[in-house]
């Protein structure tokens, strides 16, 4: 047996059956971890397209246009009793009614168009004029050859027997069955309106006009309803091809057929004098129909050249007086014979002499259906109620067809630029989705949206980013060893604080408080930065052996009773200051003095607690990015006669400015997302304005209200998703391009 050398290596066996179950059970944890972290990735990318199409899919009908279907076509209903003056159906589109030419009232069925009842004029005098309430409801009126005015109601009853509906009309009589005596002469012009208040009917004839005022006072002993009549004579205008009462019944338009409009002021009643004259028409177009949009605050003028525009009523600055004013149109290629108003939209259709029907959104000038519907000569249309059909009259007959439009409302005109809305002064982005009225005009500008997440974050970040980079810096290089365990967790617990806790004390808390100290929250931006460097510069020349009794890196424990101090110092000196700078009164002098608008819940609030929100984030990775640059750095360049300033903003800095960087996006991200800070700490207005003394609302925020509200697949609905998508879009676009500054920085520093 021989002894082994002192020069032989001892074998080493890396086979053995313990190494090779070892490096096989380590392989299957690789691979193991390999696949879970490859599958979890995978499903946060998944999960984030999931969002992306979702939000797109809850989006896209907002914009896929409408669609028309031809359902019905028969001859006129009762065709013997004259030519349509008006046609309209019910509220399930199952029964039509036409009003005929000679007076006559036909109800018929939608589907087939068989008569159900035909109810004659009551009277026996010739029907020479007509005209249309409105046609929610559902009063119409006829003017006879010897100047009476007869009104009546058309309504349906509806009844369940075997289980079966069965839809009947009917006639009602609200001024009684007998005529109005309203004129001496043959009514060739008509126009009426009814409230609750009183009735106003205007009637022209070929060469005179009158107008009767209806006052409607209820008796408190009998308490039935007492009527009073005026009448009043008004000034002849000849040519009169349309006539209207105002909503408020305020004012009367007459309009010739060359477009000439005269407005006369009805307010009072005993003296109705001209109040305006102006022309609604271009070039030599002919007038073809005016009429009142929903809500009768527009009125809507189509003419012979195929423009149909709409003018209201508009403030004069100049003389404090409401005059009609012209304020957007849309033009069809041929000229119009008939125009119809949706009855709960501000939408309409024009027909022209080719039967081309057109159907516009008011607000948003869209174009959402433009098709041939007639090969004759078309005649009349009409919306049904919902606006899911429509009736035209043509040289064949009858035809019915359902409409599928639900979203016209919706343009990227009517979304991001300024609209002039109705009895708004001049244009505006405005976001109000809803009101207490059913003749409301939705106003869906995200403008003042995106523009609330954007302030919010900047004062957010006006705030958070200084205090906690800066803060960040100090502890990470700085600051003592033991002092930075200390800190540090204390401050990433502020982020663990609910953000509904922090908006709750500073809508409830913090926000009273700065209105009633403004004084001293602007001179603490001032006195405390000026104070801290001022007892610094104190503190450096103190003798050494004083400043030695603090240990290094332990100084910022000196700074607590300062900032203390200053703060309460402040606070002590904020009624001097009012009192000998602004009249006792900050808010007042700057509402009143400087002329401008103060809210108790502002932007200002919601930068200190929404800015308290994000330091955690921005400081935390901030300081990890600092402290992770390698020691050998630091002490390299101050081996080479660099301070610790010199070092810290020339080395350390830039090789942890991606980090840096990254924190910032990342408080920025939570700054836009942020909701129940925004929603409790401002007044929660969609508002445009940088003020600092004025709210905002945010998308976030705006959601948080308004989704558990809106009606699934509404216009407002589906709004509501595209302002999440803007959002998603937003925080997507900020993130990509972190991460494309980030990573320049890395390869442009990552060679120190």
């Amino acid at each position: 047996m021989t002894k082994p050398t002192d020069h032989q290596v001892p074998e080493l066996d890396f086979n053995t059956p313990a190494l090779k179950r070892h490096r096989k059970l380590r392989a299957l944890k690789d691979k193991a971890a390999g696949m879970g972290i490859a599958i979890g990735g995978s499903s946060v990318i998944l999960a984030v397209l999931l969002i992306f199409f979702y939000l797109l899919y809850e989006v896209a009908p907002l914009f896929s246009g409408a669609s028309i279907e031809a359902k019905a076509s028969y001859s006129l209903p009762a065709e013997d009793q004259g030519e349509s003056l008006y046609l309209t159906t019910e509220e399930q589109s199952e029964i039509g009614m036409r009003v005929a030419s000679n007076g006559s009232i036909v109800f018929f069925t939608i589907a087939d168009g068989s008569v159900l009842n035909t109810i004659e004029s009551p009277r026996d005098e010739k029907v020479t004029g007509f005209t249309v309430e409105s046609d929610t409801n559902h009063l119409l009126a006829f003017g006879y050859e010897d100047g009476k005015v007869l009104i009546v109601k058309h309504n349906y009853r509806i009844t369940y027997p075997d289980s079966a509906r069965l839809i009947t009309p009917f006639l009602e009589y609200p001024y009684g069955e007998e005529a109005i005596d309203v004129a001496d002469f043959a009514i060739n012009s008509l126009a009426i309106r009814d409230s609750e208040d009183g009735l106003t009917i205007a009637a022209l004839g070929a060469s005179q006009s009158a107008i009767l005022k209806v006052t409607k006072d209820v008796n408190f002993i009998t308490e039935e309803v007492e009527l009073t009549e005026q009448r009043e004579s008004l000034p002849f205008i000849t040519d009169v091809k349309s006539v209207l009462i105002s909503g408020n019944q305020r004012s009367l338009y007459v309009a010739t057929s060359t477009g000439e409009l005269s407005e006369f002021d009805l307010r009072d009643f005993d003296d109705i004098s001209l109040k305006d004259s102006i022309s609604l028409l271009e070039g030599d177009a002919k007038l073809v129909s005016m009429t009142y949009l929903l809500g009768q605050t527009s009125v809507m003028v189509a003419d012979s050249s195929g423009r149909v525009s709409q003018w209201f009523n508009v403030r004069d600055d100049a003389t404090n007086e409401e005059k009609l004013h012209f304020i957007r149109d849309v033009q069809q290629p041929k000229p119009l014979v008939n125009i119809a108003m949706e009855q709960r939209r501000k939408g309409f259709a024009t027909v022209d002499d080719r039967g081309l029907v057109a159907i516009y959104n008011a607000t948003s000038t869209r174009k959402v259906i433009d098709e041939r519907l007639s090969d004759d000569t078309a005649r009349l249309i009409s919306f049904a109620p919902r606006a899911n059909g429509l009736l035209l009259e043509d040289g064949k007959g009858l035809h019915f067809y359902h409409v599928d439009n639900e979203h016209p409302e919706v343009s990227w005109s009517s979304l991001w630029s300024q609209v002039w809305y109705e009895s708004y002064p001049e244009p505006t982005y405005t976001w109000q989705s809803s009101a207490a009225n059913n003749d409301f005009e939705p106003k869906y500008s995200l403008m003042p949206l995106a523009f609330g997440t954007l302030k919010a974050a900047l004062y957010a970040m006006l705030m958070a980013v200084p205090l906690a980079i800066c803060g960040a810096i100090y502890t990470a290089y700085f600051m003592a060893p033991a002092l930075r365990r200390k800190i540090k967790p204390v401050i990433e617990l502020m982020e663990a604080l609910p953000t509904v806790i922090l908006g709750f004390l500073a809508g409830l808390f913090f926000a009273p408080f700065l209105e009633e100290n403004l004084a001293a929250t602007f001179s603490i931006l001032v006195v405390l930065p000026v104070g801290i460097l001022l007892f610094a510069y104190l503190w450096s020349r103190l003798p050494t052996n004083i400043r030695w009794l603090v240990p290094d890196g332990w100084q910022p424990l000196l700074l607590i009773p300062v900032i203390v101090f200053l703060a309460w110092f402040c606070l002590a000196l904020s009624p001097i200051i009012e009192l000998n700078f602004f009249g006792g009164n900050v808010r007042g002098w700057i509402t009143h003095d400087l002329g401008v608008t103060f809210d108790q819940r502002n932007a200002l609030v919601v930068g200190f607690a929404m800015g308290f929100a994000v330091i955690p984030t921005i400081f935390s990775i901030t300081e990890d990015a600092i402290f992770s640059v390698p020691k050998a750095l630091t002490q390299g360049s101050l081996a080479l006669g660099a301070t610790y300033w010199q070092t810290m903003t020339r080395v350390v800095l830039p090789t942890a400015s991606p980090g840096i960087f990254s924190a910032v996006m990342i408080g920025m991200g939570r700054a836009v997302g942020e909701t129940m800070i925004v929603l409790m700490a401002t007044g929660n207005t969609p508002i445009m304005d940088f003020n600092i003394f004025e709210g905002m609302r945010t998308l976030a925020a705006n959601l948080a209200v308004e989704v558990p509200e809106s009606e699934v697949g509404s216009s407002h609905y589906r709004i509501l998703f595209l302002a999440a998508f803007v959002l998603f879009i937003f925080t997507f676009v900020v993130n990509t391009i972190a991460e494309t500054v980030r990573q320049h920085l890395r390869k442009k520093y990552g060679s120190l």
